[in-house]
């Protein structure tokens, strides 16, 4: 079953983990996408890529800086160009300075406010434009990529033995994000502009086995989860199947939040 039929669809940060899966979703799902990228030729080489496998007309690259308002409209003028009509936007990208991810007292003022700045401020900017070409245009879709961790408190003991942590920058965007997504719902309503997020558990990527084997301690049956395992709630989100549903936050996280 094609459930996005005739959508086309624009993911920022369309080259990273969870975006590339995320194209490759929607193609699978019979709608076309923009891959959304700030290195434009990565996102050039990836839509060759998608294009030889599922057709021509299925992909186009733009280039997008979510931070910065022109490049936002120039990647909304250059898909319409390309594809016609967009019906959905997926903010996925992962913006951040250098020095993310720092250990709490480590992290200093400047940084903690430049990735608030860069991230949620990003995420803001992104659907801020499409929101308004969307009620421009009668409607349309936003799916914001937040996270467990604006959920629930960090559980700091799976990060024990380990180099990693969890950045208080990340909890503090991707909490403010979900409510951002509930405000921005409730804002648009009346317009024909839906807002939801997906809030995933961890994702796999080369992480210490400890580490694993301490989340998986937290989940049902799987443990960390693959990118593809959330590409379900995003075609459900963008599909018509969800049509009533707005400003609703998808928790896919094996169970880690219970």
């Amino acid at each position: 079953m094609k459930q996005l039929e005739g959508k086309v669809v624009v993911i920022t940060g369309g080259c990273g983990l969870l975006g590339g899966k995320f194209c490759r979703a929607v193609l699978q799902a019979g709608g076309r996408v923009a891959v959304a990228d700030i290195d434009l030729s990565q996102a050039e080489s990836f839509a060759e890529s998608l294009q030889s496998e599922f057709g021509r007309e299925s992909a186009c690259a733009v280039k997008c800086d979510i931070t910065e308002k022109e490049s936002l409209l120039s990647a909304i003028a250059e898909t319409e160009r390309a594809m016609g009509a967009i019906n959905a936007l997926v903010n996925s990208a992962y913006p951040r300075n250098k020095h993310y991810g720092r250990s709490f007292f480590d992290v200093e003022y400047e940084d903690f406010c430049g990735n608030l700045s860069l991230h949620l401020g990003g995420y803001f900017l992104a659907s801020q434009q499409f929101a308004r070409h969307f009620v421009q245009r009668g409607g349309g879709s936003i799916v914001n990529i937040a996270s467990i961790y604006g959920v629930t408190a960090p559980r700091f003991d799976i990060y024990q033995g380990t180099t990693m942590t969890m950045p208080v920058e990340y909890a503090a965007i991707k909490s403010a994000l979900i409510h951002l997504t509930r405000y921005m719902a409730k804002y648009l309503r009346g317009t024909g502009v839906k807002v939801n997020a997906i809030s995933p558990g961890g994702i796999a990527d080369g992480q210490p086995e400890a580490f694993l084997q301490a989340y998986a301690e937290y989940c049902s049956e799987k443990g960390m989860l693959d990118p593809d395992d959330i590409c379900g709630a995003l075609v459900f989100l963008l599909s018509d199947a969800s049509r009533y549903i707005n400003g609703g936050n998808l928790i896919v996280d094996d169970g880690f939040c219970l």
